[in-house]
C-alpha cells in the first residue's frame, strides 16, 4: 500500500441518548431493572443499575480516513472522557502513521497511557481506535475483517441467547439461555431461593437438552456464589458467570474447586489485554474467557487473549458485542458459539443490538448467522446519531 493509505484524520463522537448504547434503555427495558451488582448491596441502589449510573458514560465513535478518502470506524463505551482521550492524547499515534500499521499503532497507544492507563476507560478508547483501523484496512483491501485474521473455519455461527426469558430464546432457535441473576447476598436467604426458584422454572419450561445459565455480573461473595451454585446444579446450570469482581481472580479459583465441573465457571467481560487474561487464565479459576472486543484492547489484543485460552484448552467467547465479535469468532475454532443480547425491552424479539447506531447490522435467524462478506465490519454509521468530539487531521 503506497502513501494513499497514510491516515490523514482521526475523529471522536459521543451518542445522542437512545443512539445505539444498550446500557442506555428506557425504564421498562429488562437489562435496567433489577440484576444483582455490585452496588446491590446498597439499598437505595438495588431496583435499577441507571440508579448508580450504568448509562452514565454512554458510547464513543472514533473515525479514522485515510489519504485517500476510505474511512473506518469503531465502537466502544466511555462517551465525552474517551472522546477527550482520542482527540487529546491518543490520536497522535495515529495520524500520519501507514493504515497497515495495526500493531504498531496498537504498542504506542498501550505505552503511551500506561501511567493512566492499563484498562477501564483507556482501554476503551484504544479498543474502538483498534476497531476503527481494522475497519479502514478491510475497507481499503476490499475484504471483510474475518478474510484478514485468518478466515472462516465455519460456514456460520451458532449462538445463545442473553435475556430473561430463555423459553423464548429457545423458540427463537438459539441453543441456550444466559438470565441475569435478580438477587446478590444482600438479599439473603429469600433473594437466593428466588433466584433458584427461576431457573428451576425455566427448566422446567425449556426441557433437559437446552443450555441455561446465570450471568452475575460481578455482585457475589465466595461464601453466596459457593451456595448457589451448589443449589443450581440439579437443574442443569451449564455454567456461571463473572461471579466476583475481575481483580478477584482467587474467588474465582475458590468457586471453580467448590463446582468441582459440575457446573462451568468463566469470567471475563470486564478483564483486558494479554496480561489480564493471562493471570486469569494461570490461576485455574475459569473453564473458558469472555472478553469484550470493544473493551479488552479490541480486535488486535483479543487475537492474543485468544492465543493463550488456546494453549490452556480455554474456549474464547466474546462478550455480546455483534459485528466486532462475529468477525472474531467464525475464524477461531476454540471458538465454537456467540452471544446474542436480547435488546427488544421483554426479550420476544431479535433485533439487532446497536440500533439505532450500526446500520445493516446483521442478526441471527433461527438462531445462526452467515456473516455477510463486505467489506470492514461490514456496517455503516447512521450519523444522525452522533455529536462531534474533535477532529485531529495531518
Amino acid at each position: 500500500m503506497g502513501s494513499q493509505h497514510t491516515i490523514v484524520a482521526v475523529r471522536a463522537y459521543t451518542v445522542a441518548s437512545g443512539g445505539g448504547d444498550y446500557h442506555s434503555q428506557a425504564q421498562d427495558h429488562w437489562i435496567v431493572g433489577e440484576i444483582a451488582t455490585p452496588m446491590s448491596r446498597y439499598p437505595a441502589y438495588r431496583a435499577t443499575r441507571s440508579s448508580w449510573g450504568l448509562n452514565a458514560l454512554g458510547t464513543v465513535v472514533v473515525e479514522v480516513e485515510a489519504e485517500n478518502g476510505a474511512v473506518g470506524f469503531g465502537v466502544s463505551t466511555g462517551g465525552p472522557p474517551a472522546a477527550w482521550l482520542v482527540i487529546h492524547h491518543l490520536s497522535r499515534f495515529v495520524v500520519g502513521q501507514k493504515a497497515t500499521d495495526v500493531e504498531l499503532i496498537w504498542d504506542q497507544l498501550y505505552r503511551s497511557s500506561l501511567y493512566y492507563g492499563r484498562k477501564g476507560l483507556a482501554m476503551n478508547a484504544i479498543s474502538a481506535i483498534d476497531l476503527a483501523l481494522w475497519d479502514l484496512l478491510g475497507k481499503l483491501r476490499q475484504e471483510p475483517v474475518y478474510a484478514l485474521i485468518g478466515g472462516a473455519v465455519r460456514d456460520e455461527i451458532t449462538f445463545y441467547a442473553t435475556g430473561p426469558r430463555p423459553d423464548l430464546a429457545k423458540a427463537m432457535g438459539f441453543i441456550g439461555g444466559k438470565l441475569p441473576l435478580q438477587f446478590g447476598p444482600a438479599s439473603g436467604e429469600e433473594g437466593l431461593a428466588a433466584n433458584v426458584d427461576r431457573l428451576r422454572t425455566m427448566r422446567e419450561r425449556v426441557g433437559a437438552d437446552f443450555w441455561l445459565m446465570y450471568d452475575c455480573w460481578m455482585a457475589l461473595d465466595v461464601p453466596y456464589a459457593v451456595r448457589l451454585a451448589g443449589a443450581l446444579a440439579p437443574y442443569g446450570l451449564k455454567w456461571i458467570e463473572e461471579c466476583f469482581p475481575p481483580d478477584d481472580i482467587w474467588a474465582y479459583r475458590a468457586l471453580r474447586d467448590a463446582a468441582d465441573r459440575r457446573i462451568l465457571v468463566s469470567t471475563g467481560e470486564h478483564e483486558a489485554t494479554r496480561w489480564g487474561f493471562r493471570l486469569l487464565l494461570e490461576s485455574g479459576g475459569v473453564d473458558f474467557i469472555q472478553p469484550d472486543v470493544n473493551w479488552c484492547g479490541g480486535l488486535t489484543e483479543l487475537l492474543k487473549i485468544s492465543a493463550l485460552a488456546d494453549a490452556h484448552g480455554a474456549w474464547t467467547i466474546p462478550h455480546g458485542s455483534s459485528v466486532y465479535s462475529y468477525h472474531f469468532v467464525i475464524t477461531r475454532t476454540m471458538s465454537p458459539f456467540a452471544e446474542f443480547l436480547m435488546m427488544a425491552p421483554q426479550a420476544d424479539r431479535v433485533v439487532p443490538m446497536f440500533s439505532p447506531l450500526l446500520t445493516d447490522e446483521p442478526i441471527p435467524e433461527n438462531g445462526r448467522l452467515r456473516l455477510p462478506d463486505r467489506p470492514g465490519f461490514g456496517v455503516g454509521l447512521n450519523r444522525s446519531q452522533l455529536v462531534a468530539a474533535g477532529e485531529v487531521t495531518r
